[in-house]
């Protein structure tokens, strides 16, 4: 394989512009480049949580995400390319399923927390529903394919119930959420 960056710093972007997958620039703060940056920090949050001594079925589960979100990154990139497909999204529906299998019925909201290892994985499911508002955005001027805005949805719900397994496996209840009057 040849080398696809020899040159990191290339200073074309100084401009204000950034080069897509097809060769052509756009502007930095364009709505395309808004939903890259934001499956690429989601990626990265994704990264983080990896470091975290996990269940071995959620680590391989999430190091599956992080390549299907690259190729996400790489569909944003390209306009007109296609790399996100609806068996991507039957996945992790299939996981979403597995993962609740073991959980006890919510009968109140949960506030984000427990272990450092949960509280990443809602700090990811936030960023993932910013960046499905970003590709949403997108999508209002440009094409988009549905199975991406699709992906990210489901992934958000999978970060909250992976969160929630989190948890569980390392004994730790949820926080569950007192209103006001509960809390005086």
């Amino acid at each position: 394989m040849a080398n696809r960056l020899s040159v990191i710093a290339t200073r074309t972007g100084d401009d204000g512009t950034t080069g897509l997958g097809d060769g052509s620039r756009t502007p930095k703060d364009a709505p395309r480049i808004a939903a890259m940056g934001d499956v690429d920090e989601l990626n990265s949050v994704i990264g983080l949580l990896l470091t975290e001594s996990l269940p071995a079925d959620i680590s391989t589960d999430l190091l599956t995400i992080q390549h299907d979100l690259f190729d996400m990154g790489a569909e944003l990139c390209i306009p007109g390319h296609t790399a996100v497909k609806d068996e991507q999204i039957a996945h992790l529906d299939a996981r979403l399923a597995h993962y609740n299998a073991a959980l006890p019925p919510l009968r109140e909201f949960i506030l984000p927390g427990g272990t450092r290892g949960a509280a990443q994985a809602h700090v990811a499911r936030t960023v993932c529903r910013r960046a499905e508002r970003a590709v949403v955005a997108l999508a209002k001027v440009d094409n988009v394919n549905p199975p991406v805005r699709q992906y990210l949805n489901r992934l958000s719900d999978l970060m909250f119930v992976l969160a929630r397994c989190i948890n569980q496996h390392a004994g730790q209840k949820d926080t569950f959420w007192a209103g006001a009057q509960a809390r005086r």
